[in-house]
């Protein structure tokens, strides 16, 4: 296990949940599934307590703790893509899966999970600054998934 792990919350599904990020991106996979030793709050002995999975190399336990807390935007999984082939083969996978999509390149799965999908375009638009910048976050402000093609024509002007 990771120094650092990111523990995400899940009501009851978070093998489901892993299994499908493993599934969708690289680098990614499920390699421990804990069940509970003993009855707990949201469920019994033998249930699937934990769920140890890597997304995009970032090492993450998911947690079944039942439906106390949802997950918000305030937390979210950044993925950087390098084309519209993959910004929209990610983007797809969430939302085609029962996600929503939402503003900006974000999007959520069906477990609740904020994902953005980002184009590195997008990044590097905006760390360039200038009107560069400002064309490119503008021309964000309009979409849901990212347009990769009006990004690149934005930054030109």
């Amino acid at each position: 296990m990771a120094k650092n792990t990111i523990c995400v919350w899940y009501d009851k599904d978070a093998e489901a949940a892993a299994r499908f990020y493993a599934q969708v991106f690289p680098d990614s996979a499920v390699t421990a599934v804990h069940r509970a030793p003993g009855d707990y709050p949201a469920g019994k002995e033998g249930n699937v307590l934990t769920v140890e999975f890597t997304v995009a190399g970032v090492a993450c336990i998911g947690l079944n703790g039942g439906p106390m807390f949802k997950h918000t935007e305030a937390f979210s999984f950044q993925i950087s893509t390098e084309d519209q082939e993959e910004t929209d083969r990610y983007w797809n996978a969430i939302i085609d899966n029962g996600g929503q999509e939402s503003e900006c390149g974000w999007c959520k799965d069906k477990w609740g999970v904020s994902w953005q999908i980002t184009p590195r375009v997008l990044m590097e638009a905006i760390a360039a600054g200038g009107d560069e910048a400002k064309r490119a976050f503008e021309a964000m402000m309009t979409m849901k998934k990212i347009d990769v093609a009006k990004i690149e024509s934005a930054r030109r002007g």
